[in-house]
């Protein structure tokens, strides 16, 4: 019948679409986490793009991973336009939502990075546009042509911002060192030492210039500031020990953002986490992520993907 031939027809497109959108997601949710520091938001960017997506017909889309990659920039982009003013009034430092990675993250030496704390709070200081630019073509290897058409800027636009926006961040880029057996092996005496009071144990494996950025958001007791230099961070971790910590407190080892991290709960509740950053041995970052709103996925363990980049015409 031509009316069932017709509905099968449709099945077989929706089918077709899912497939696509499924078989590109962590793609798709890398490039939107990248550009908004956030999986709570980039999971809005993808439900938003998929909808957009289940409207097309895929078999009149040639390149449907170039189509949905556009589409997720566009959304990103109108979606970070959106909150850039409420993080300009966000208590205390401002810190990514955290993401789980698998191990294999470390593999990819660039993607390790460009999903770092370190990095992504070098990301949030470029504006949105200049943030697409980076993200696309340093990050996934797209074209300025292909950056271009996801953007809405012509090709020549695009390479003044692209220059424009690596010099901002190779001039404010921190030295990184993607997450390995050793680095998990210099935090695991990091714990042991605070949490024993050792302090020159603890000072030893802080780099001089370490910084230590808490995120609260106002909803939960962090440091409003950043602290700085082995000693004063020394004496905060062993205070936040002190004062934050339980008997029934419990502590495990993970990885966050590409980075050996530490899970810290109590009575079976994530009460705050923290990434550390290590060059040469030494801690030189501590980012503890207290605002329990951006704990609430820190245990999904998330597929990041940088795609095996193919050139595609618009």
């Amino acid at each position: 019948m031509p009316g069932d031939r017709g509905a099968l027809e449709v099945g077989a497109g929706q089918a077709m679409g899912e497939d696509a959108f499924t078989e590109h997601r962590p793609l798709l949710f890398t490039i939107a986490y990248e550009m908004l520091g956030s999986a709570a938001d980039a999971e809005d960017v993808l439900q938003e793009s998929y909808l957009r997506w289940s409207a097309v017909d895929p078999a009149t889309v040639e390149h449907p991973r170039a189509y949905l990659v556009r589409v997720v920039t566009r959304q990103a982009l109108n979606h970070l336009r959106a909150v850039r003013a409420r993080r300009e009034d966000y208590v205390g430092p401002w810190l990514p939502e955290p993401i789980r990675t698998a191990p294999e993250v470390s593999e990819d030496a660039i993607l390790a990075e460009s999903v770092s704390m370190a990095m992504m709070l070098v990301l949030e200081t470029l504006n949105p546009t200049e943030r697409a630019v980076f993200v696309l073509h340093d990050v996934f290897g797209y074209t300025h042509g292909e950056v271009a058409v996801s953007i809405g800027k012509t090709e020549v636009a695009v390479r003044q911002i692209a220059h424009r926006a690596r010099r901002h961040v190779h001039a404010r880029r921190r030295r990184f060192e993607p997450g390995s057996d050793a680095g998990r092996e210099i935090v695991q005496r990091f714990l042991l030492a605070a949490t024993t009071g050792e302090v020159q144990a603890l000072m030893d494996l802080l780099a001089p210039e370490v910084v230590s950025l808490s995120d609260g958001g106002g909803k939960a007791v962090a440091a409003r500031r950043p602290i700085t230099g082995r000693d004063e961070v020394a004496r905060f971790v062993l205070g936040v020990i002190r004062t934050s910590t339980t008997a029934t407190t419990r502590v495990e080892h993970t990885t966050c953002n590409g980075m050996p991290a530490a899970r810290f709960l109590t009575d079976g509740e994530l009460d705050w986490l923290v990434a550390f950053e290590i060059h040469d041995g030494r801690i030189t970052g501590l980012y503890g992520i207290r605002n329990p709103d951006k704990l609430l996925r820190a245990d999904t363990v998330r597929s990041l993907d940088r795609g095996e980049h193919q050139p595609w015409k618009p």
